[in-house]
């Protein structure tokens, strides 16, 4: 039987954050596989909440070379640095060398979280409903509207794992690797946050 994992802000050849994580961008590349090859099987799901790498061209490239290198069937949530993002005018240009790898591309999409008395209605989105890494909350336009459903969410680069919305205080479960050390986030552990 296969899992279900998520994954956010990867950051695949991204100098800066690299080294934000404390690492070289080749160290911090190797670190990453390190922690998803160790949890994650060739029949897993594994939806990766954008932000690949950092939007450069040749830092796509490597970076879809290495995700194509790592176990599991890849889904897709985009986030703002990747080059398929409707945000970017020439995201038409992307498209096919993603698809090579994701078997799934979207800007959001929605997913089952069991409880102990059925199911619950996750979102799952690149962007939280609110918050960011910055001061105010940017790009605006390509969030979700809160209308009271937990959302599954990068973006951040928060430490936290739970936050809520504001100021409809839904839940928000962050699964960047920030969050995480590093590690892909099953889905039992979203369960555990979302019903906790």
């Amino acid at each position: 039987m296969s899992n279900v994992w998520f994954t956010s802000d990867l950051h695949i050849g991204h100098d800066l954050v690299a080294q934000e994580r404390g690492f070289s961008a080749e160290d911090h590349s190797e670190f990453l596989a390190e922690q998803w090859d160790s949890r994650i099987d060739e029949d897993d799901v594994v939806w990766v909440l954008g932000d690949l790498s950092c939007g450069k061209k040749s830092d796509q490239i490597n970076a879809l070379h290495w995700i194509g290198d790592r176990p599991g069937r890849k889904r897709l949530i985009l986030g703002n640095h990747d080059g398929p993002h409707p945000m970017h005018r020439d995201a038409y240009k992307w498209t096919n060398e993603y698809w090579m790898v994701f078997e799934h591309i979207s800007t959001a999409a929605r997913i089952r979280i069991p409880r102990p008395d059925g199911h619950l209605t996750a979102l799952l989105s690149h962007f939280p409903y609110t918050g960011d890494h910055s001061a105010g909350d940017r790009h605006v336009q390509w969030r979700l509207r809160d209308e009271g459903q937990p959302i599954i969410h990068g973006h951040t680069h928060s430490l936290e794992k739970r936050t809520y919305s504001d100021p409809g205080l839904s839940t928000q479960i962050h699964v960047g690797v920030d969050a995480w050390s590093g590690w892909p986030v099953s889905l039992d552990e979203v369960a555990e946050l979302v019903n906790g």
